[in-house]
């Protein structure tokens, strides 16, 4: 049977200190750049393109805080500002950048029905495009924000992610899992990928990482686990889904050939969770599955 977990103390208040990073990032089309320039003169005007090839901007909180992969094609330029510069913006500019913030797809940004608690005093960052009210989140508002009204904001927004159920721990789950079973991490980064290796190697170091698909399938079979033609899933068996062009989408470790140890995502906000195959069915069944093996 499902149940809701909760992340500690510790990790929510780590999660409140990382989600919103220290410098803002807003994203423009070539179209919408010069509506801004007089106000340019104190930020970073950076070309997109170069922007997604700067190591500074690679950092896995970045990426994840604004969803870089939610990015609209149309996005030209980024602007790097300080913290508390668009406060500085007159309102209409304001709430111009704001509007096209949530056309281009940045992260940071949530549909005000989202929120259970009441955010109205933020009402200064809340702009409509298309009929619906978003929240659109910086550093300077953050800041100014209690931290009993950034926990109740934050709580709303990682269970949009995932729902924060899980079922109990199996009987037979290995001692290496049980640490991390049903548990939050307290920084970015950690996938399916790198909690499925750490899941077969018992590497603790390795569920912190940010695993792509090459290195899993690498390490897959540095650790003499094979493909399988048939469909009879075993305890130690790792799965996979893949999309049309074969790359990995998700991965999970199997437990005892029902309930898998899995992550749902790269953020924090993503458990380390013990689920059923009918979840994984269900979140993941469009695509083709493999099953790998260790052979002895």
């Amino acid at each position: 049977m499902k149940r809701k977990i909760q992340p500690t103390p510790d990790t929510m208040k780590k999660w409140i200190k990382m989600y919103v990073p220290n410098k803002d990032l807003f994203f423009l089309p070539e179209s919408n750049l010069a509506s801004f320039k007089e106000y340019l003169s104190n930020v970073l005007v950076v070309p997109h393109e170069e922007f997604k090839n700067h190591s500074s901007y690679k950092q896995v909180q970045l990426a994840n805080s604004f969803e870089y992969w939610n990015l609209s094609k149309d996005v030209d330029y980024v602007l790097v500002t300080p913290p508390g510069w668009v406060n500085h913006l007159p309102v209409e500019k304001k709430i111009e950048l704001f509007q096209i913030q949530v056309a281009v797809g940045r992260g940071l940004i949530h549909p005000t029905s989202d929120f259970s608690v009441d955010i109205s005093f933020l009402r200064n960052n809340v702009v409509e495009v298309n009929g619906e009210k978003y929240l659109v989140l910086h550093k300077a508002i953050w800041e100014d924000l209690s931290y009993t009204r950034k926990e109740d904001l934050i709580t709303d927004i990682a269970q949009q992610w995932e729902e924060w159920t899980c079922y109990d721990v199996p009987t037979q789950t290995s001692p290496h899992l049980l640490r991390f079973a049903n548990t939050f991490s307290s920084r970015a980064g950690s996938n399916c990928l790198s909690a499925t290796l750490f899941a077969i190697t018992q590497q603790e170091w390795m569920i912190h990482e940010w695993v792509h698909p090459q290195t899993f399938l690498q390490s897959l079979e540095n650790e003499n686990y094979h493909l399988i033609t048939s469909e009879d899933i075993r305890a130690g068996d790792v799965l996979t889904w893949e999309n049309a062009d074969g790359i990995i989408q998700h991965a999970s470790y199997c437990i005892d050939g029902h309930f898998f140890f899995n992550k749902r995502g790269q953020t924090f906000f993503n458990a380390w969770s013990i689920v059923h195959s009918d979840d994984l069915k269900e979140d993941w069944g469009h695509y083709p599955m493999k099953i790998f093996r260790k052979h002895s």
